[in-house]
């Protein structure tokens, strides 16, 4: 790295306005003060960019605000001038000649980068569930663009990356396996891409999407540094986007983050035809990431493993948890979600939240009395299986949760696994306990109270047939021995 030499005095005025040494990549050196931030882009030509010149230099800067801006408020705050004066000087947007750009931004704190926040153990669940609804804020705004060919801009940077891989000196035998399954994956969702591509799914995105550029800014997680100079780059299915970060969570913090993740974003915007091209997709930027690591000091095996991990045959499933409120169904269902199937895992569907989503409201959010009306019972029930059966037919394993009560849903739970394996559990445990659980709940998408509870004790569900599990204590165990499943993949 280091600054060009033609850039030597620019760094050097940054360096006395703000008194730091500058956080540097291969394309960019960042100032970083006690009030503002200045991001000067190196004057360098790559194959992949070219910043050589200051036109290029100002023109990405003023892209970069523009891409960024919206999504980060306050945080990107304007580009400025290094100017000239007659007697020689250097100033920030000063009087005489231009001699190069700078983006002015807001100082953010190292440990506020979610890199570091997941280093430190600090992506609990909240967290993790804001980072979602901030990348559907993120997509949604992103605006669509037609006539992309997807799947041969996947193919492109499929070869680029398997390139990559054997000049950081990869295992050829282990690049070329992959290449072969990926090339052979990639074929076969050639229609599926094409499909999406037609109906909105490509989009202008952010193009760079993991946790090092979302940091905590004004109480709660954005995302910045959106790709500015490469348009073709960035402009994608929004699944492959989606990937990088649950790629990123999975490598690097846990399974079971890149799982919650996942599926908050699909409790609040089902996109079922993402599933199929998920493994690929999450493959594609393992590889992306382990061509880059060894420029970055890091270790590009784990990566490596993960491409391959993320392709490995996983038969789908379907499992269901039943009982009262407050006997833990999601609770455990989140704990298994992320061993069933392929990674990230499977997909968890919560009754509570499609129909808070059927209401337009986010899962947190209550619900009025009307919208628990047996027709809309009904027709949560019946989403949540066409959505069981559009995963399982992706490829993807599935967690139900809900209540059961009727043995005509969970006949209907069944049903919806066929051809695919299922298993029914059935949560039991005292009802006074019950009460003080959901007498505690806070922040929760089930609406119920200890009067609906009192209710629901109170109805006959018919014979149970599903397995039935001690839930007074902790019933992740036992679930988890009676399907199989191996070792917790980490919280």
């Amino acid at each position: 790295m280091g600054i060009p030499a033609q850039q030597a005095e620019t760094a050097g005025l940054l360096a006395r306005i703000t008194g730091a040494t500058p956080i540097e990549t291969h394309i960019s050196a960042v100032y970083v003060g006690r009030d503002d931030a200045f991001k000067l882009k190196k004057a360098v030509r790559l194959p992949f960019l070219d910043f050589s010149t200051l036109p290029a230099r100002e023109h990405f800067a003023r892209r970069e605000l523009a891409l960024n801006a919206p999504n980060a408020p306050g945080l990107y705050r304007e580009v400025l001038p290094v100017t000239r004066a007659p007697d020689g000087r250097l100033a920030l947007a000063g009087a005489g000649e231009v001699v190069d750009w700078v983006l002015r931004m807001a100082p953010i704190p190292a440990g506020d980068f979610l890199d570091a926040v997941a280093a430190r153990g600090g992506l609990d669940g909240a967290l993790l569930d804001a980072v979602a609804d901030t990348t559907l804020d993120l997509l949604a705004r992103a605006p669509a663009v037609a006539g992309v060919d997807s799947a041969a801009r996947m193919r492109l940077v499929l070869e680029g990356n398997l390139e990559g891989c054997l000049a950081v000196g990869l295992d050829p035998a282990r690049v070329a396996a992959l290449g072969a399954a990926m090339r052979a994956r990639l074929d076969a969702l050639a229609p599926l891409l094409a499909e999406r591509a037609a109906t909105g799914h490509v989009r202008r995105c952010h193009g760079d999407l993991h946790l090092r550029n979302f940091c905590l800014w004004q109480g709660g997680p954005v995302a910045f540094d959106a790709l500015e100079f490469d348009e073709s780059y960035a402009t994608t299915d929004t699944g492959y986007e989606i990937a990088f970060l649950l790629m990123d969570l999975d490598v690097r913090v846990s399974a079971t983050a890149a799982n919650r993740v996942m599926n908050r974003l699909m409790a609040r915007a089902p996109d079922a035809g993402m599933l199929a091209a998920l493994p690929f997709w999450m493959a594609q930027r393992a590889l992306v990431r382990a061509k880059l690591e060894p420029a970055r000091g890091g270790d590009p095996l784990p990566y490596l493993a993960a491409a391959e991990r993320y392709l490995a045959p996983a038969p789908p499933r379907l499992v269901a948890f039943g009982g009262l409120q407050g006997t833990g169904k999601s609770f455990v269902a989140r704990r298994l979600a992320p061993r069933l199937g392929a990674a990230p895992g499977a997909l968890h569907l919560r009754s509570d939240e499609i129909r808070k989503r059927r209401a337009g409201l986010p899962p947190e959010r209550r619900l009025p009395p009307e919208a628990y009306r047996p027709e809309e019972s009904a027709a949560v029930h019946a989403e949540m299986f066409d959505l069981a059966r559009a995963a399982l037919a992706a490829g993807r394993s599935v967690v139900l949760d809900a209540m059961f009560l009727d043995p005509a849903m969970r006949a209907g739970a069944a049903a919806a696994a066929a051809p695919h394996a299922f298993a029914g559990f059935w949560l039991d445990a005292p009802l006074d306990l019950l009460r003080a659980r959901v007498a505690a709940r806070t922040a929760d998408a089930s609406d119920a109270t200890v009067e609906v509870l009192e209710r629901a004790a109170a109805a006959d569900p018919g014979a149970i047939t599903w397995t039935r599990l001690d839930a007074a204590g902790d019933a992740t165990g036992p679930a988890a021995a009676a399907l199989a499943l191996k070792s917790d993949p980490g919280a």
